[in-house]
């Protein structure tokens, strides 16, 4: 069996490639551009981050991941390791 987690891509305008949210502070949030290193989260954490972070200059969207359900993290959030 396999569970779906998701990740928030970030598009920023003027920016290279693509960033993943690394990380949710109260004051900012971290981006990384390496995929594997990015949050892991259920469906509506990850719509509620791109909701928060979204602005004109910076575009979110989710990125379905598929891990199986023994490797599944207990916890709604954790690192993706590949």
């Amino acid at each position: 069996m396999q569970n779906t987690k998701f990740l928030v891509k970030l598009t920023r305008v003027g920016a290279h490639g693509p960033q993943y949210l690394l990380e949710i502070g109260k004051k900012a949030i971290k981006t990384t551009s390496e995929r594997k290193l990015a949050l892991l989260m259920g469906k509506y954490t990850a719509q509620d981050a791109i909701d928060c972070i979204q602005s004109a200059r910076c575009v979110g969207e989710l990125v379905p991941i598929k891990i199986s359900a023994e490797s599944a993290p207990k916890n709604c959030c954790a690192l993706l390791t590949l």
